[in-house]
């Protein structure tokens, strides 16, 4: 009879990962202590109470980082698109996560959103810009020219990242939407 080194517990998630393409036995018992790890992240990991973002300090370390600049905001939908833009190392301002865009079909209302926060933050007078940094989707877009609509008339600047031609795109590969888009947005050279 197998001697066995843990509990039926953990015997039982070695043969689930087993079970996962590329996994066998010995790579199994070797993940298995990984649920240890993502247990203690999860019991520790907290949503910022100021913009929204996931970290086990609240507030967390982007809003509390004083060589961030606090008069750019830059709206995301998801904590997903804060590490994205993180990754890029492009801007150094601070987030707002709305938690998802505007979807009438799927019926998510801006209720439904962080928007009545991200209108509070922006009325700070150090507020100077709000970045809205949304997908290219008719959802994001429609949450882009709400949030747009509501900070009219007041002293930010309200910007939005640049659509077209990606940095090392073929025109003959992109899609006419793409295409024109960039012909709309063009710059000086």
């Amino acid at each position: 009879m197998p001697a066995t080194s843990a509990g039926p517990e953990i015997d039982r998630l070695i043969q689930l990962l087993a079970r996962l393409p590329g996994l066998g036995p010995r790579s199994a018992r070797r993940a298995a202590p990984l649920t240890a790890a993502m247990q203690t992240a999860l019991d520790k990991v907290e949503v910022c109470r100021l913009c929204g973002n996931i970290d086990t300090r609240n507030p967390c370390v982007i809003c509390t980082d004083a060589r961030r600049d606090p008069g750019i905001i830059i709206v995301v939908a998801d904590v997903a698109d804060v590490w994205a833009l993180e990754r890029a190392h492009a801007l150094n301002g601070r987030y707002h996560v709305l938690g998802g865009t505007l979807s009438p079909l799927d019926g998510i209302g801006p209720q439904d959103l962080s928007i009545d926060a991200l209108i509070s933050r922006a009325q700070d007078a150090s507020v100077k810009e709000i970045v809205l940094a949304l997908n290219a989707t008719v959802d994001g877009q429609t949450t882009a020219h709400y949030i747009t609509d509501l900070l009219q008339g007041g002293h930010v600047q309200v910007t939005r990242l640049a659509h077209g031609v990606p940095v090392g795109g073929e025109l003959d590969y992109l899609d006419e939407g793409t295409l024109a888009a960039a012909i709309r947005q063009r710059t000086p050279f």
